[in-house]
């Protein structure tokens, strides 16, 4: 997994690129098949912070935005969170279309 970082009117600095990275890892657990994630932090008004994400995942790509008037850390951790769902979600489609396809080829073959 690759991870691309972005600041705008921001500096990225280690600390939050390591704390980014660490919140990541827990995507895998739901969905290991991800290629990249493009990460941008931005600046509005001096006050809202906000964290953008695009995960290349095998076959779909996934888009999520969190914002924060707290610090970058919390809209990290909505961002995260946001993806996250997403994931299960997509982790959960899949699943049903296989079982679904599944029980209509077992049921052809009981007929």
């Amino acid at each position: 997994m690759r991870i691309n970082y972005t600041g705008h009117q921001l500096d990225n600095s280690q600390a939050l690129r390591d704390f980014t990275d660490e919140k990541f890892t827990k995507l895998l657990r739901h969905f290991d098949k991800i290629i990249s994630i493009d990460v941008t932090f931005e600046m509005e008004n001096k006050f809202n912070h906000v964290a953008k994400a695009t995960v290349q995942a095998a076959g779909k790509i996934f888009h999520a935005d969190a914002d924060s008037k707290a610090d970058m850390y919390s809209a990290v951790d909505a961002l995260v969170d946001k993806l996250d769902r997403q994931l299960k979600d997509h982790r959960g489609r899949q699943t049903e279309h296989r079982e679904k396809e599944y029980r209509e080829i077992h049921d052809e073959e009981r007929e």
